[in-house]
Parts: structure tokens; sequence; C-alpha cells
């Protein structure tokens, strides 16, 4: 099948339309303007992380020494135990078996709080410098006339997209949850 010169040109016009409509709208919506960075360099470069990391490791150092000298304690127990097995009574080495049971729970438990408490610890030491590196991001990310500025190493827990531009970029979760009949309430600004 052939076609005559008016349906080629037809074609043509349609095409050229297209073309031209296309290169028109894309004219109209300006490209994303999209950065990254690597905050963890940022954040272990700074004077105030090194002071936070030897605090937390002298409060390490010193949480180790306590631990430690709970288990020295331990240990003498269980060998003064050890020694006198033979001249305890039966209902005496039950309640010396307890006690070393409840010894060993105890610092079990001890290790446990420490590492809670650390962890706590070191993330209220860091929040100011994690807010800092934010606002830093957003001011650097506003002059530059970014649109999104993306983690370029993203771990466990910690968000890729660390700042939108909310006029160019839209969080449609709330649209997403409705759709599926889901009710997420208000979502915190960055979820």
């Amino acid at each position: 099948m052939s076609l005559n010169f008016a349906e080629r040109a037809g074609w043509l016009l349609a095409g050229l339309f297209l073309f031209f409509s296309h290169a028109a709208l894309a004219q109209q919506v300006p490209a994303l303007k999209i950065g990254y960075t690597d905050h963890e360099i940022i954040i272990s470069n700074m004077p105030e992380y090194r002071q936070i990391q030897e605090q937390l490791q002298g409060e390490l150092e010193r949480t180790q020494a306590e631990i430690q000298e709970l288990v020295g304690a331990l240990e003498e127990k269980a060998q003064r135990y050890e020694r006198q097995q033979g001249l305890l009574s039966e209902q005496r080495l039950q309640e010396r078996q307890q006690e070393l049971m409840n010894d060993q729970t105890e610092i079990q438990e001890r290790v446990q709080s420490a590492e809670s408490d650390l962890a706590v610890m070191e993330a209220d030491l860091l929040s100011p410098i994690f807010q800092r590196v934010d606002e830093a991001i957003k001011k650097i990310s506003e002059e530059k006339g970014l649109d999104l500025v993306l983690r370029i190493q993203a771990g466990q827990g910690q968000p890729i997209i660390l700042y939108a531009n909310e006029q160019r970029i839209t969080d449609i979760t709330l649209d997403v949850a409705r759709e599926l009949g889901i009710d997420v309430g208000d979502p915190a600004p960055g979820n």
C-alpha cells in the first residue's frame, strides 16, 4: 500500500506538530536539578565530631572497666565456690549456684544497659551536628537552585533524599495510602 503525496504530507505535518509541541513543552518545564553529597565525610571532619568520639570512647572505657570489675568479682566467687564445694551442704550449694547465676544475669543486664545508654548518648550528642549539616545542605541547595539532594552512600536507616524542593517534588505517600484504603495519618516531613 503506497501513500499518495497528500497523505504523506499529512503524516509529515502531524509528526512535525508532535515534535514541536513536545519541544515547546520541554522548554516550559525546566529539568530537575539534582545534587548529591557524602555528609559522612563532612561530619567525620568536624572538630565537634572528634570531641564527641573522644567523649564516647571515654564512656565506653569507663563502662568496660566497671563491667570487668563485676566479671572479676564473679570469677572470684566461682573459684571460692569450687574450693568450698565439698564442705557445703546441698542446700548451701544450691544457694551459691543461684547466687552465681544471679550475678551472671546481672552482668549481662549491665552490658545490655551500657550498650543502650551509649547508643542514646551518641544519638543525643550527634543530633546537633546532624541538624547543622542538614541546615547547611538546605541552604546550599536553595542557593544553587537544586530540586533534590541525594546521599551518595546510604546505610540502613539513613535517608537517601536529604533535601527536596517541595514546589517541584511531590510526596505522594498520602495519595497512595488513600488509593489503597489505608489510613496513615499525617506522616512527618521527610517520611
